[in-house]
């Protein structure tokens, strides 16, 4: 893996707002981006509920922030037909709520297995099912469905979407409203990444950056800073850039040392490594 990054250098930076969730509410993750010049913005939907959806949204606008995704939408599989229609009804919140934010995208993951099920081919094919279920809705309010794979040691309780290639196969099956949101930490020990990557041409609607520290402690939250780990993020990121993204960089950073640590000092610092480690 070593195409030519040297060339490109890392598009706008925005701020995925998980990574200062314990410290900040979404009231002050905007109007810090805006104070430390950090010009997008991806909230978490449970902070955009506690201000206020059109609040959110006035907020965003005055900050004159871009929002590079809303988190999170899909997770559809479920124990019976109930529960499958309630995460149906979610994800038609969750699109509107991206309209309304005017996100560029809404990142959508496969879920895990419902409780007590071995059924893993099922499970996927509940997360099918519920994509085409939700995709009109999605098309009509010009919200694009971000599938995001995530890694394998996550298929049994947050996502049963592990490959990129996975992901892919549903955007050339359903097309339009779908694309795919390139998380570096769920695909960078991938052989096929650069393959990849190439044939998700016009379709990386987001492009997520953290590390994978040694030893890793945690398979949920402990996401390193990048530059603190082992993933050559500039040349996922040169792939990303030569497949037609933008550039742009989204700091994602599910971390219980960093959730800890003072948020204005997280966004210094995330700013810096943004400029010499993406």
């Amino acid at each position: 893996m070593n195409p030519p990054h040297e060339q490109t250098s890392p598009g706008p930076l925005s701020l995925n707002t998980v990574t200062v969730r314990d410290r900040w509410t979404l009231a002050q993750c905007i109007e810090g981006c805006a104070r430390h010049g950090i010009p997008g913005i991806s909230p978490w939907r449970d902070k955009v509920a506690e201000l206020g959806l059109k609040q959110a949204a006035r907020q965003i606008r005055e900050a004159g922030l871009f929002v590079s995704g809303l988190c999170r939408a899909g997770m559809f599989p479920a124990a019976d037909a109930a529960g499958r229609r309630a995460a149906i009804e979610e994800n038609l919140r969750a699109i509107e709520e991206a309209h309304e934010l005017g996100a560029r995208c809404l990142v959508t993951l496969g879920g895990g297995l419902p409780p007590g099920s071995k059924d893993l081919p099922g499970a996927r094919q509940m997360f099918h099912d519920g994509l085409a279920e939700v995709l009109p809705a999605a098309r009509a309010a010009g919200v694009t469905l971000a599938l995001e794979p995530l890694h394998p040691m996550t298929c049994a309780d947050r996502s049963v979407l592990t490959t990129l290639a996975q992901a892919l196969d549903l955007c050339d099956e359903f097309g339009e409203g779908t694309g795919i949101a390139l998380d570096v930490y769920h695909v960078w020990w991938d052989p096929d990444l650069p393959r990849q990557v190439a044939r998700a041409k016009g379709r990386i609607a987001a492009f997520h950056v953290c590390d994978w520290l040694v030893p890793t402690t945690d398979t949920a939250f402990d996401r390193g800073m990048p530059g603190d780990g082992v993933i050559d993020i500039p040349a996922i990121r040169a792939m990303a850039q030569a497949a037609g993204h933008d550039g742009s960089c989204e700091v994602e950073l599910l971390s219980r040392r960093w959730w800890a640590e003072d948020p204005e000092q997280v966004l210094k610092l995330a700013k810096e490594r943004h400029a010499t480690a993406c």
